[in-house]
């Protein structure tokens, strides 16, 4: 219990070499005889089927794989009304799409959740909120954390490299989101948990002391995002991981031609956020975005500038009530300049 609140949080944590592979364990050590299985489309036959071949080894059964192919609300519950009634839980297997369905369904169906990410480019596997579209507009919708998380460190470091610095981007965005809730304390006294702030500031600053993609690096990120999904569970907001910086990513949604990679959108602007939150941050982030590829991979495929700028307009009348250095400086301008001027955004624009 938080106060009168209860939280719900991860029970089972595997984050090593060869987790996949021992999926079926895990459920049965939990006393899983059955789940369901959904996965993201188009995975590599081989890491399906060391999943069900090993769940089928520890006689428990799978029921699919169900391959999600719309991050819908209405395909999440399609999925949920073919549920079969005796399922013991939900395992999620894959990218983000797969792993926000399977939440939610396992939510809808009061089931424990598996979730099992084959690459780390955000939080979302671990977070309490399922990131579903409506008709084609996103929204998040309330879930449960999950009761077990296994990453596989050696399927993770397979990834395509984009997913490993959309991983970085969506963990540094913690720095600027937390300086974001501390304002919003003082602007209008939105609530904030000390424990939460400094849980998800920590779990950026253990990645820095290592920022690689070998295996201990991955590790360290997987740990990462996992509890910035604890943070918000005990925050009971997504504070403690989202302020300005995801604002203007959900406002690229909207107005791009071409959204990108989430957490590729967030860390540019975690980057733009932290010189209009006084650059107190703004050294780590570039540092750390050198060290990991970060600025080499959005150099690769230039974002539109005005297509920025449109965004950062936009971004500070999303959410209502959620106050951010957005509603106190003039964003739009600083960050034409900043666009125009800074030698590290050279080749981020078009």
């Amino acid at each position: 219990m938080i106060g009168a609140r209860t939280v719900s949080l991860p029970h089972l944590v595997r984050i090593k070499p060869g987790a996949i592979a021992r999926v079926g364990i895990y459920l049965r050590r939990e006393g899983h005889r059955s789940a369901a299985f959904f996965v993201s489309e188009g995975l590599p036959e081989g890491i399906v089927t060391a999943v069900t071949d090993g769940a089928a080894a520890e006689g428990v059964r799978l029921d699919g794989p169900s391959a999600v192919v719309d991050a819908s609300f209405e395909h999440a519950v399609a999925l949920f009304e073919a549920l079969p009634a005796d399922v013991g839980a939900v395992v999620g297997l894959g990218g983000g799409k797969a792993l926000d369905v399977a939440k939610y369904v396992a939510f809808l169906a009061r089931r424990p959740f598996f979730a099992v990410p084959t690459s780390l480019s955000n939080d979302g596997f671990a977070s309490p909120q399922s990131s579903l579209t409506v008709r084609g507009r996103r929204r998040a919708f309330a879930s449960h954390l999950p009761q077990a998380v296994v990453v596989d460190t050696e399927v993770c470091g397979r990834a395509p490299r984009p997913l490993f610095c959309s991983g970085v981007g969506d963990l540094v965005a913690k720095l600027t989101a937390v300086a974001d809730w501390k304002r919003a304390f003082h602007h209008d006294g939105t609530p904030i948990d000390d424990l939460a702030a400094l849980l998800s500031d920590a779990t950026v600053m253990q990645f820095i002391a290592h920022p690689k993609d070998d295996p201990e690096g991955l590790r360290l990120l997987a740990t990462a995002l996992m509890l910035n999904g604890v943070s918000m569970e005990l925050a009971g907001s997504s504070r403690p991981a989202s302020g300005s910086e995801h604002l203007v990513s959900h406002a690229l949604d909207v107005v791009a031609a071409r959204p990108r990679l989430h957490g590729l959108q967030v860390g540019l602007a975690t980057y733009l956020i932290s010189r209009l939150q006084g650059g107190h941050h703004t050294a780590r982030i570039a540092t750390l975005f050198e060290r990991t590829g970060v600025w080499e991979t959005l150099r690769a495929d230039p974002f539109s500038r005005d297509e920025w700028l449109r965004a950062t307009t936009l971004a500070p009348t999303l959410k209502r009530g959620f106050h951010t250095v957005l509603a106190d400086e003039d964003a739009p301008a600083a960050f034409a300049t900043w666009i125009d001027t800074d030698p590290l955004l050279a080749g981020c624009f078009d």
